[in-house]
């Protein structure tokens, strides 16, 4: 596929917004900004004056260096809304279910507690109670937890995901832990009776925006099968999440 025409102004803004994106809160100078993308002083001075016009670009009253504005940051997150997750993650979760004929449940995590976005049923019957649209705890639920595991939640924070549930602080840090230690999260009936998940966050950089999680009867979430379905997460999933969006991993 031949590359078509392209507008020169244009690639000088987008430039720039990359730049002022991997500047950080903090921005840059407008020296900075030219020599990082090769985009001449005055050229640089007038994209931004027309970036910052749509929000696209701020500058600091204090110290005149310039960061990337709330249009550009938001942009990203409109699209990113529960039900833009649902559609573009849902072959995702019908690839993974029909992989290993299980439940697959895709969550958001909204305050301490995780929505239920979308789900996928396997071919065989399992009997526990899921639908679009409940809520479950994020502290008890092996998508919260891989969520909070790939935000990096401190322990001293940890208390705010357990108003009125039934787990220790110590419980919790030490889930995450093992979530950290895994790149997964597990539930073992602390639910539903008979009820075990193992749950994995899909990310964007270092913001973690969705969990996937695959639910069976307990007895089949073996320390095993985990280890399996691990591996086979981080096989079938990459090519199939939009740019961008990757399974979450440990640093």
């Amino acid at each position: 596929m031949t590359e078509g025409p392209r507008v020169e102004a244009i690639d000088r803004a987008l430039a720039l917004l990359v730049a002022l994106a991997e500047a950080g809160p903090d921005g840059a100078p407008l020296a900075t900004l030219s020599a990082s993308t090769g985009v001449n002083k005055s050229t640089a001075y007038r994209a931004l004056a027309t970036l910052r016009a749509h929000g696209f670009a701020a500058q600091s009253e204090t110290t005149g260096d310039y960061r990337l504005g709330t249009a550009a940051m938001t942009l990203g997150e409109r699209f990113l809304t529960p039900q833009s997750l649902k559609q573009s993650l849902h072959p995702a979760l019908v690839t993974l279910s029909r992989a290993i004929d299980e439940l697959v449940h895709l969550g958001v995590l909204i305050g301490d507690e995780v929505l239920y976005v979308d789900k996928v049923e396997p071919e065989r019957a399992i009997r526990v109670f899921s639908e679009v649209g409940r809520r479950t705890p994020a502290a008890t639920s092996a998508m919260g937890r891989a969520l909070l595991a790939a935000r990096s939640v401190p322990d001293e924070q940890l208390g705010a995901y357990l108003h009125n549930r039934k787990l220790s602080l110590r419980e919790l840090a030490g889930a995450l832990e093992a979530a950290r230690h895994r790149g997964f999260a597990t539930e073992m009936e602390e639910n539903e009776p008979g009820v075990a998940c193992l749950g994995v966050a899909v990310v964007r950089g270092p913001n973690a925006m969705a969990a996937l999680s695959i639910t069976m009867p307990s007895e089949r979430l073996t320390e095993q099968r985990q280890r399996e379905l691990a591996t086979l997460i981080n096989e079938l999933l990459p090519p199939l999440l939009p740019d961008g969006l990757s399974v979450w991993r440990p640093a």
